[in-house]
């Protein structure tokens, strides 16, 4: 199956699409970037973006900010501008600044690279920032492209890109797409409680569940997408029931009976956490 063509083929499993896009992701990424609107927006945001002096003028152009935002995961808040005006122009440096004290590693991320208090009119000079944020627009994009054949893969691949900036349990509980990875992958519980003892209590739940030190290690973070894959399509039956690549990947006769073939994918990374 080629790469192209998985628009244009539904309900492929989690398994399915995470083990095609391991090997072709250089090839997706491109053709995602090369994709017209998104070369045209991108193309717009870097030959504009220098412009931008303050936060009020980024957030008052509706095509610049709303191609940053999205390119961070938080295209919801688009229309929130005082609220991230007051991260970006808090800045990163003062520990107590409003990016600092969020636990959602997203807005810390937004603020670095748009650091109007630190870095005042200067904060979008920086070539190397504004490719970074393109960079992270295609992907952002191509997992929001992904999400459309199966939700658990979009999960997935955000993980797999994130999971180098983890270095904190806090991130992940903070983050709604890395948490639910986690829950699946490691069997992390639901957590409802909202007082900073409960809160202490979770993130030592899930320091006990998910090596944190091992985000670091692609061949690790790879089994854990691996791992995530399977387990995210038995519970998800239906997706996997449907995909007769499934059906080939694992040797079996249909998705819908290969839950050991499945535990066999993993091999000895799956006892491993």
């Amino acid at each position: 199956m080629s790469i192209t063509s998985l628009n244009s083929t539904p309900q492929l499993s989690c398994l399915t699409l995470m083990q095609l896009y391991s090997r072709n992701l250089p090839q997706v990424q491109a053709t995602t970037a090369a994709d017209p609107a998104v070369s045209r927006e991108t193309a717009y945001f870097l030959a504009n973006i220098k412009n931008v002096k303050t936060s009020s003028d980024f957030v008052n152009n509706y095509q610049l900010f709303s191609y940053a935002t999205q390119a961070f995961g938080l295209s919801d808040l688009t229309y929130a501008k005082a609220y991230m005006q007051k991260i970006m122009d808090g800045g990163v440096q003062n520990s107590s600044s409003l990016a600092n004290q969020l636990t959602d590693p997203r807005f810390k991320a937004f603020a670095e690279a748009f650091d109007f208090g630190d870095l005042g009119a200067n904060a979008t000079q920086n070539a190397a920032n504004n490719t970074n944020t393109t960079k992270a627009f295609i992907e952002q994009t191509l997992e929001d492209n992904v999400g459309q054949q199966n939700s658990g893969a979009q999960i997935a691949l955000y993980f797999q890109r994130q999971a180098p900036h983890i270095t904190t349990a806090s991130q992940i509980l903070g983050d709604k797409a890395l948490f639910q990875f986690v829950q699946t992958a490691f069997g992390v519980p639901t957590f409802s409680a909202t007082t900073d003892s409960a809160i202490s209590d979770e993130v030592a739940i899930i320091n006990s569940k998910v090596p944190i030190a091992d985000l670091s290690d692609p061949a690790k973070v790879q089994n854990m997408v691996t791992r995530f894959s399977a387990l995210w399509d038995l519970q998800n039956t239906n997706a996997a029931a449907s995909s007769p690549a499934l059906a080939v990947l694992t040797g079996g006769t249909s998705g819908g009976n290969s839950a050991s073939s499945l535990f066999q994918i993993l091999g000895q990374n799956y006892g491993h956490y």
